[in-house]
């Protein structure tokens, strides 16, 4: 695997590394020893899989809180998502910044977001799947959002949203003093 920072402190992009024979190709798509010697969490206590079945479908942007803050490792397996990650640590430098990357099941990027950010995706392709990695199992009570439309984030959307869940659509605009600071651009 291929370890790439990003410019959001511990958001890293996760490359394959492809080994091509007659028979096709294998590639490692997760180690623990490597994860944890690049400093990312290789802890996975769940797996998820989802699907969306339009393109421009939103979901996010969601984070959860301790005590069951979780790490994620997002790979686009079947289209193609715009995955956002945005960084709500109010300790970190890039604290109110957010990074976008293109996943998809063709670039095999995955992409490693540390417990504190928000995550979010829109489809950009009819039949999507994103399978998730998660540090932590699911707790309902810890789970958070901010809006996708946020202004005090700025996030820039590739489509325009054809299809987005009542409670993302509708989470409470975000309280910046009650995080610690002002959020950057």
């Amino acid at each position: 695997m291929i370890f790439t920072e990003t410019p959001l402190p511990g958001v890293v992009l996760v490359e394959l590394e492809r080994r091509a024979d007659a028979r096709g190709s294998f590639a490692r798509a997760f180690c623990a020893r490597e994860f944890a010697e690049h400093g990312l969490n290789p802890t996975v206590a769940q797996c998820n899989l989802s699907a969306t079945a339009r393109r421009g479908t939103l979901r996010g942007m969601h984070y959860s809180i301790p005590p069951a803050a979780e790490a994620k490792l997002v790979r686009c397996v079947r289209g193609a998502i715009y995955d956002v990650t945005l960084d709500l640590r109010p300790e970190s430098p890039s604290f109110g910044t957010w990074y976008a990357v293109e996943l998809s099941a063709r670039n095999g990027l995955a992409l490693f977001i540390p417990e504190g950010c928000a995550h979010g995706q829109q489809a950009l392709v009819d039949d999507v799947e994103v399978f998730y990695q998660m540090s932590e199992f699911f707790v309902p009570d810890v789970q958070r959002g901010v809006r996708y439309d946020d202004p005090a984030f700025g996030i820039v959307w590739p489509l325009p949203v054809t299809e987005i869940s009542d409670r993302d659509r509708t989470w409470p605009l975000f309280n910046v003093s009650a995080a610690g600071g002002p959020p950057g651009g």
